[in-house]
């Protein structure tokens, strides 16, 4: 082992540390919905005094080091939390696709990965999230059946819409030559979007549970001959070389997002979502769209999704072009509640016409 050894590791740990910091104050951020002031000495001190023990236990790092490094700490923490962010959550590591499209959106947020769809509803309905953000239609993937099933379950609202293309990035460790590649991680939806170049390249595709962890994994365990399909973005976060971009097989690959809050929009929109339910016998579906026909109004998108209580009944997922506020739009609503048994409508905004 040499020095350059030595102080390569040294670099990789200061990277962990960072990002690690980094949670730190994401998680601090999430705490400030729950408290009512910035400063808690009680809280700090208990901190203090946990990580100065613990620090005379490891041995190596003085007591009084400890004590200045966690201060510093929770000092910038205070300082953020009294900057008021808005949170934004997101299902996946950073670097996933959507907080891509939550970057787009707006860049004054902060982007909190959460593990699941359902972590990222239930934040923003327990306030210590103030918006979400998910994937709900992909061009090729087609619906994301989780994301509407929590939908309708939620009180949740739209308050916009996000529409981005999803390019595949192959990204590897800087020290690694690209030549010696062999694996390559990804979800797997990824790889089979990129089947043709793995193919083309005789690489062996490994599934990974998220593009962003993927990524992500590299960066930590550093495996050789090895890289990752992940976002332009994650090799940004996660310090990895892009070897190769776009190498989607469908260049027409994008997927649309919808931005969620416990609030309506207090400001007119250009397209309104709504779920419903018809009754189960012949014409009911007809009726319902008739509706919207003969008002004039264009649907922009119409799916359906069994109701797991209720077989052989469906609920459909419709968008259409509108403004709620307008008359001929809350007529065509009022008499849609008349032909439905089950109704929700789930917001007004602005359609996103480009991407």
């Amino acid at each position: 082992m040499e020095i350059s050894d030595l102080r390569e590791k040294i670099d990789r740990i200061d990277f962990e540390l960072l990002k690690l910091i980094q949670t730190r104050m994401e998680i601090a951020l999430k705490t400030k919905k729950f408290k009512a002031d910035v400063v808690d000495s009680k809280r700090e001190e208990e901190v203090l005094n946990r990580v100065v023990s613990h620090s005379k236990v490891l041995g190596l790092m003085s007591p009084e080091f400890t004590e200045h490094l966690f201060s510093k700490i929770m000092e910038e923490s205070k300082q953020l939390q009294a900057k008021g962010y808005r949170l934004v959550g997101f299902q996946g590591e950073h670097g996933a696709f959507s907080e891509v499209a939550a970057r787009k959106y707006d860049l004054e947020l902060v982007y909190i990965p959460c593990v699941e769809f359902a972590d990222v509803f239930e934040g923003v309905e327990e306030g210590y999230l103030d918006l979400g953000i998910v994937p709900v239609e992909n061009s090729l993937g087609g619906a994301i059946t989780q994301v509407n099933e929590l939908l309708i379950e939620t009180p949740l609202k739209i308050i916009s819409e996000v529409k981005i293309p999803v390019h595949h990035y192959l990204l590897t460790l800087p020290e690694t030559d690209y030549r010696e590649i062999r694996v390559v991680y990804s979800h797997p939806q990824a790889l089979t979007q990129c089947r043709n170049f793995l193919t083309r390249n005789h690489l062996e595709a490994q599934p990974y549970y998220d593009t962003a962890g993927a990524a992500r994994m590299l960066s930590m365990e550093r495996p050789k001959a090895t890289a990752a399909i992940a976002s332009e973005l994650c090799g940004e976060i996660y310090d990895l070389e892009i070897i190769k971009e776009n190498i989607e097989d469908h260049e027409e690959n994008k997927t649309r997002f919808l931005v969620l809050s416990k609030c309506d929009l207090d400001e007119p929109g250009t397209k309104c979502s709504i779920i419903f339910s018809a009754a189960h016998r012949a014409g009911s579906l007809f009726a319902v769209l008739k509706i919207f026909a003969e008002a004039g109004i264009n649907l922009t998108r119409i799916e359906s999704m069994p109701n797991r209580e209720d077989p052989g009944n469906y609920y459909f997922f419709l968008d259409f072009e509108g403004d709620v506020r307008d008359e001929n739009i809350k007529q065509v609503l009022a008499a849609v509640v008349q032909h439905t048994i089950m109704y929700k409508f789930l917001g007004c905004y602005k359609e996103e016409l480009s991407i």
